[in-house]
């Protein structure tokens, strides 16, 4: 009988395009993950990987079987919740993809409401961009995310997820208390067509909405530094070597000499949403875990 943990693994490899980061999608090791696509090469005597440079793409036996086996998987994921669903019992583990300011400003506390209302429910984050994260609980290795969108850029989700808005975060423009916008009510992305920035990575989605401001107006930024963390990017500001556009959610107070100025041409807003698998509806240790983030986000988002 072919084993669905293997089955799980081999689409996980599919998905992530290696072994070992199929594992850490997985939580397992790489050498778990590749014993268990070799019970399944010996369960059905053909073989399903082969190597691609520094990966390994599925041969295509391997795609077939990946494709009958996320139908198989979905199937007996939605029975389990079913069944959890009749017992009534709230207990589980959950793993969530968050991204970094929603982990700081909706997850943590979420923690706190979860453990007193469902004790026997484990969340675990995984700190993940929103749409890698889209992409890990579409493929089954995380069970829910929470993502962001900034309008109207796109953020494609599967017609297997659900979708449940939470809100909307703003982002303001962070300059020294001594930039000449420090004491203007608002502005707009003509009054900073020559600063310096401080942006995220290139690929990200907050980096592609900076872009996409200065676009519209036939430009583009000039990113003097780029940081992972808005943290950094606040630092920056606070010594005036950049100007930041920053969320509000979970960016916490800001330091003495940083001044924050909305800007309002374009509103710099994205909506905050969390996604699942339709198959784990009924689960409760899920529905526990959906309304302690829905609960903390109300807290902070418009």
């Amino acid at each position: 009988m072919i084993d669905p943990v293997a089955l799980r693994s081999l689409v996980a490899v599919e998905a992530h395009g290696s072994v070992g980061a199929a594992a850490a999608a997985l939580d397992y090791t790489p050498s778990a993950v590749s014993q268990q696509i070799k019970r399944l090469e010996t369960q059905t005597g053909v073989q399903l990987l082969e190597r691609q440079g520094r990966g390994v793409l599925l041969t295509e036996a391997g795609r077939t079987l990946s494709e009958s086996a996320r139908d198989l998987l979905a199937h007996m994921e939605r029975l389990e919740s079913r069944i959890h669903g009749a017992s009534g019992e709230t207990v589980g583990t959950v793993r969530l993809a968050t991204f970094a300011t929603a982990y700081r400003g909706v997850v943590v506390g979420a923690i706190g409401r979860l453990r007193a209302v469902a004790p026997d429910v484990t969340l675990r984050p995984d700190e993940i961009d929103p749409w890698d994260a889209v992409d890990a609980v579409a493929a089954g290795t995380h069970d829910l995310a929470l993502v962001h969108n900034w309008e109207p850029l796109p953020l494609a989700i599967p017609d297997h997820l659900e979708v449940r808005d939470l809100g909307r975060d703003r982002a303001d423009v962070l300059v020294h208390e001594d930039h000449p916008l420090a004491t203007r009510d608002s502005i707009g992305v003509t009054d900073v067509l020559d600063e310096a920035w401080a942006s995220v990575a290139p690929g990200s989605i907050c980096h592609q909405w900076l872009q996409k401001m200065y676009f519209d107006v036939g430009r583009a930024p000039r990113i003097a530094h780029v940081a992972l963390e808005f943290a950094t990017h606040v630092a920056l500001v606070a010594q005036g070597e950049a100007i930041a556009l920053v969320p509000r959610l979970g960016r916490g107070p800001l330091p003495p000499g940083v001044v924050a100025v909305p800007i309002v041409e374009p509103v710099s807003e994205r909506t905050v949403s969390l996604v699942w698998r339709r198959t784990m509806t009924d689960r409760p240790a899920l529905a526990a875990t959906v309304e302690a983030l829905a609960a903390e986000a109300a807290l902070d988002l418009s």
